[in-house]
């Protein structure tokens, strides 16, 4: 009597991106959300606690920025290795991602320390402004070293499909970093009185308690890995070699994203204080409610790499995408209402600004939500594309248009035109325009669908 043949598996669809998803949502909004607590508590000391707080995070969200580049690679990574079940590759994939993430993360602090004092005399609009930024940066710098570790760790359990203990971590974290942040502003039950500085306190202080919970749920779910003989290409050196192969482009790509954004907040500097402020807490509304969106599509890419792990079929990836084509629309419009509440309610939220600043943040909604669709269709796209293998193209148009138009059209717009900041912000819209057919073309391609990622 023959055996009959095995059933295939059933197709993931939008609910298993779903289940991936909400917690890396939700995390990635805490994350994120972390610059925004800081700009609201700093927004009662005023525009000049502002203005330093948000020149101090677009320096230090540089090395920040390749730390999470970094982070992105990994993730993809472990979710191929995931796929193909093989704990050799698992544990290397582990190993290679935190030494390179850690030496990310210190070369980075050492270069802030040498380079950050100069930078900030250069663009602070004032020497006040200089000074408090230069104290928040000083500390700031912890927060470096605590997510180096922490978003590997993080990217490592996204990559394996355990979403959940990301966001648990970071559910942890928030309140300590609004109450720690809160009291050492004000100086409440009898702590000093540390202005912006005790903004970046409060965050470190978050940071720390998230990286030793992260390391501990690491220990309890992945001992075992510590007792896998062997490498995946032999030796460590060579493992690492392969790893930082891999991840290179698509660090690049994020890397490129990330400083061209804080370039971009380092040219905003020169506008008007009330512009300046006005962009310094749009900035990280506009990450966080992208959030929404962002990490639908890199869930998606998630179950892409683990089915290209798997080996399968083209129809099970067509059937799978298509779903989650689906739900991308979804997300984007509630980014969009994110968008239009949030405009609603300037008033409330920042009532300390001035009526100038409180009405540019306003006049931002109609960018706000055309961006929406194409941000969410274009990050789709490119994190399939990332899943495969296809580093190289991703990597180049992120490249092309961000360092080709944004960076420059940014400058002409502020330094030698001086336009207004709804013109200024603009500029980002037009930019995810741009890449919005050569994503398309390459996705509908389908050569992704035959990649092979067990390398």
């Amino acid at each position: 009597m023959t055996t009959p043949p095995a059933q295939p598996s059933p197709t993931p669809g939008a609910r298993h991106v779903f289940a991936l998803a909400w917690p890396m949502t939700i995390k990635a909004i805490f994350l994120h959300g972390t610059i925004v607590i800081d700009g609201w508590l700093v927004s009662s000391l005023g525009e000049t606690s502002l203005a330093a707080m948000g020149l101090a995070a677009a320096i230090g969200g540089i090395v920040l920025g390749v730390i999470f580049a970094f982070a992105n690679a990994m993730q993809i990574r472990t979710a191929q290795a995931s796929g193909t079940a093989d704990l050799v590759f698992l544990k290397s994939t582990l190993v290679a991602g935190l030494t390179i993430s850690l030496v990310i993360g210190c070369l980075g602090i050492a270069l802030l320390f040498l380079a950050g004092p100069p930078v900030i005399r250069a663009l602070a609009p004032s020497q006040t402004v200089a000074d408090q930024a230069w104290a928040y940066l000083a500390v700031f710098a912890l927060v470096i070293l605590f997510e180096a570790i922490g978003q590997c760790l993080s990217s490592y359990f996204n990559g394996r499909g355990r979403t959940r203990i990301p966001l648990y971590g970071y559910c942890l974290s928030v309140p300590i970093n609004i109450g720690a942040s809160v009291a050492l502003i004000h100086g409440l039950w009898g702590l000093p009185a540390l202005g912006v500085v005790g903004a970046a306190c409060g965050s470190a202080l978050a940071v720390a308690v998230q990286v030793l919970y992260f390391a501990a749920q690491l220990w309890k779910n992945d001992k075992g890995l510590w007792q896998v003989n062997g490498w995946r290409q032999s030796t460590l050196p060579r493992t690492l070699q392969r790893h930082l192969a891999f991840s290179l482009p698509i660090a690049t790509t994020f890397v490129s994203a990330s400083m061209s954004m804080h370039i971009c907040m380092l040219i905003y500097a020169r506008m008007a204080l009330n512009d300046f402020a006005a962009m310094t807490l749009i900035a990280p509304w506009n990450m966080v409610a992208g959030q929404i969106a962002m990490q639908w599509t890199q869930a998606t890419g998630i179950i892409v790499a683990q089915l290209l792990g798997q080996r399968a079929a083209e129809q099970t990836l067509d059937r799978f995408l298509s779903s989650a084509w689906r739900g991308a629309f979804v997300t984007a419009g509630i980014m969009a209402i994110v968008f239009l509440t949030l405009c609603l309610s300037v008033d409330t939220l920042y009532a300390d600004l001035t009526p100038e600043t409180r009405a540019t943040l306003f006049g931002f909604l109609p960018i706000l939500l055309l961006s929406t669709v194409p941000r969410t269709t274009n990050a789709i796209c490119g994190n399939t594309l990332r899943a495969s293998g296809d580093t190289i193209y991703v990597m180049k148009l992120f490249l092309w248009s961000q360092w080709a138009f944004r960076v420059p059209a940014t400058a002409l717009a502020v330094l030698v035109l001086g336009l207004p900041a709804f013109w200024v912000l603009s500029i980002i819209l037009m930019e995810e325009l741009i890449k919005f057919w050569p994503f398309h073309s390459r996705l509908w391609r389908g050569d992704w669908k035959r990649a092979d990622v067990s390398a």
